[in-house]
């Protein structure tokens, strides 16, 4: 046998070893086996380096170093799941999946909620070619070289697969993995990880893809983006299994909301048996018909929710309370604890939210409280052990003042938190505009870390956004180990920052209830921040999804004078504060004035495209029908309740062709 075919032969065979190992879990041969068979393809490949394949299990062992990851924009952004942890409003959910789809027939799919860090996998032509991490949502980095390290993971698919390929799914760690690792820490030394997630995490950020090789990661896939997908989730699963990918054998099809409990109760008590971490059940439509009627928010579909298991609490004393001043001057109080042990990990602190939530627990000095994770990153105080609470302990005083500035907090009507008002001058708020200002969202100064930001201002050099684009080379050469290379890359990061458009640049000025969203509509809107910050009421109100709060939020943010100077400030700069052409060409003026919602799926035109056609002809796409729709465009499958309720308010209904012919 040739030394090509020979090579060919091995890796055929040890990817099929792989593939009963980690995915079937029923090894047919030995790991000694295993181990020789292994050894024979490296010294073949390391004869005839001609033969090298990115792809063969060999290479599974890494060796590329990177000295930092490429960032790179996700296709379809990697939304986040809305989250309950109760009953109730999972049949709240339910029902207004009933009313989106106007119908009882459709089904759910179950699937287990890993506790590990999500990755989007690009295959083209059966070839992994790029792994992504989740990052912000809208962009990650690449990891493909430390990916590939995953010895579970089929990275040459077989069978009949799409040409172009996106797979997502969870990177995690075994239990018994992470214990072992963990232990082999402590013993050299070294600091141990909290859980399973963060080791898995930090072990795909290494430099190193022969040092993520020796951890053991393994990987689950539940998501399937191609563009030849099936009716529904449920099959592309199956077409994936059949390809070679990993998908986890618990998944369940129900056909109602009580078959979704059942699958709830079952894993909240079994849970405890597997050999990896979950944190509670995913759940989808299955159709993916449906899922586009039912369509997204801005930050999740409207399609899927997560069920979040209930986390074990623990007892423990108060000792005290510390108040915590946010960007925006929202103040948090945070409950010191006397340490315990909880999941895991041991907990010193814990939110207390408000002064409602102290209020409302009842909460006095030195209390033994009970304390859960509950999914949060900081865990919160849930009850008081009345039981050991002292007989003269007195009730929490929540504080007047800022802990900060001394300015004394404000508390508007309707609202739960305390505010400090000082926008200007109280450093926790500035330091936090500025850290906002630089985020990836907002202007993106890549260049400069929250850390940088702090150490410019208490070095006096910025004290505000556009204090930014007056520092000199020189002035940030001057801080603590800035090195020359550094401070050129910071001016010139901040000089790019020119280029960002119009509506990143409202975002990061960091009006109150002012997000990412919200400050694109309100640019497409005003075109500029000198037209937005003349706009009335009534003219922010009218706008779509512009409520009252964000209104009045806007009026009083451009009534102080202190944010008008910022504002020319950033003009003299050079800051993008208009809105350019996006590239949409305005076609005509036929749909002026017209609300048009579109609803169903179409043979001709995507619904993003459509939506793109009104604009360009001047109409507004609408989001629900009302009485001031103009018109509803009709596709397949579409919702009945929709349908009806156009037909109750004599909205007319067009095909897909009758809304080409009208704008033509």
């Amino acid at each position: 046998m040739e030394v090509k075919e020979r090579i060919e032969k091995l890796r055929e065979e040890l990817e099929q070893h792989n593939i009963d190992y980690y995915i079937k879990a029923m090894p047919t041969i030995s790991d000694s086996a295993y181990d020789f068979l292994m050894k024979e393809l490296e010294a073949l490949e390391k004869q005839h380096p001609e033969y090298y394949s990115p792809d063969s299990p060999s290479q599974k062992v890494g060796g590329a170093i990177n000295k930092s990851f490429e960032n790179f924009r996700h296709e379809r952004p990697m939304l986040s799941l809305g989250n309950t942890y109760n009953e109730e409003e999972l049949r709240a959910f339910d029902e207004r999946v009933q009313k989106g789809l106007g119908t009882t027939e459709y089904e759910y799919i179950c699937e287990l909620k890993f506790d590990g860090l999500s990755i989007s996998l690009h295959y083209e032509k059966g070839e992994l070619i790029r792994a992504v991490t989740r990052g912000d949502g809208v962009s990650g980095d690449v990891v493909t070289d430390n990916v590939r390290t995953i010895r579970s993971l089929k990275t040459e698919l077989r069978g009949n697969y799409p040409d172009i390929l996106e797979v997502r799914g969870e990177i995690f760690m075994h239990k018994k993995a992470f214990e072992k690792l963990n232990q082999a820490r402590e013993e050299e030394g070294e600091k141990t990880y909290a859980n399973p997630r963060n080791f898995a995490s930090g072990t795909l950020k290494m430099q190193d893809s022969a040092e993520v090789a020796k951890r053991p990661l393994d990987i689950f896939l539940y998501e399937i983006l191609s563009a030849e997908e099936t009716d529904s989730h449920w099959k592309s699963l199956e077409r994936a299994k059949n390809w070679g990918l990993k998908i986890s054998s618990d998944a369940q099809k129900c056909n109602d909301i009580q078959e979704v409990f059942d699958f709830i109760h079952h894993w909240d008590k079994e849970r405890k048996n597997l050999g990896y971490e979950i944190d509670g059940v995913v759940i989808k439509v299955n159709h993916y018909h449906q899922r586009e009627e039912l369509g997204f928010t801005a930050k999740s579909p409207r399609w899927a929710i997560s069920f979040k298991f209930k986390t074990e609490a623990a007892c423990t004393q108060l000792r005290s309370i510390d108040y915590q001043v946010g960007r925006t001057g929202s103040i948090t109080p945070v409950a010191n604890l006397e340490p315990v042990l909880l999941l895991g990990t041991t907990v010193k602190r814990a939110s207390l939210h408000n002064a409602d939530e102290i209020e409302r627990l009842g909460l006095r000095e030195n209390d033994f409280v009970f304390v859960e994770k509950g999914g949060e990153i900081i865990p919160k105080i849930t009850a008081i052990n009345l039981d050991l609470r002292e007989g003269d302990s007195s009730p929490i005083q929540f504080i007047t003042h800022c802990p900060e500035c001394q300015t004394q907090l404000v508390r508007k009507e309707g609202e739960a938190n305390h505010y400090c008002p000082n926008t200007t001058s109280c450093p926790p708020q500035v330091i936090g505009g500025i850290q906002h200002y630089i985020s990836r969202k907002a202007c993106d100064i890549n260049s400069i870390g929250a850390e940088t930001i702090k150490s410019l201002y208490e070095a006096k050099l910025i004290q505000n956004v556009a204090d930014l684009y007056s520092l000199t080379f020189e002035q940030v050469l001057g801080l603590e180990r800035m090195a020359e290379k550094s401070a050129q890359n910071v001016i010139e990061g901040i000089n790019k920052s020119k280029e960002i458009p119009f509506h990143r640049v409202l975002f990061g000025l960091g009006i109150r209830h002012v997000g990412a969203t919200v400050a694109k509509k309100l640019a497409q809107q005003f075109k500029s921040i000198d037209h937005l910050a003349s706009a009335s009421f009534e003219v922010l109100e009218a706008v779509d999804e512009i409520g009252g709060v964000i209104a009045n939020s806007v009026i009083e943010y451009f009534s102080k004078e202190e944010n008008w100077e910022i504002i020319q400030m950033l003009k003299s700069a050079g800051v993008q504060l208009e809105q350019l052409d996006d590239g949409m060409q305005a076609l005509s003026d036929s749909l002026k004035g017209k609300t048009i919602v579109i609803s169903g799926v179409f043979s001709q035109h995507s619904r993003d495209e459509l939506a793109q056609m009104i604009e360009a002809h001047g109409g507004k796409k609408g989001s629900g029908i009302t009485g001031k729709t103009d018109y509803l465009v009709a596709g397949d499958k579409m919702g009945p309740s929709k349908l009806a309720k156009a037909e109750k308010l004599g909205v007319p209904i067009i095909s897909e062709q009758e809304f080409i012919d009208l704008i033509s």
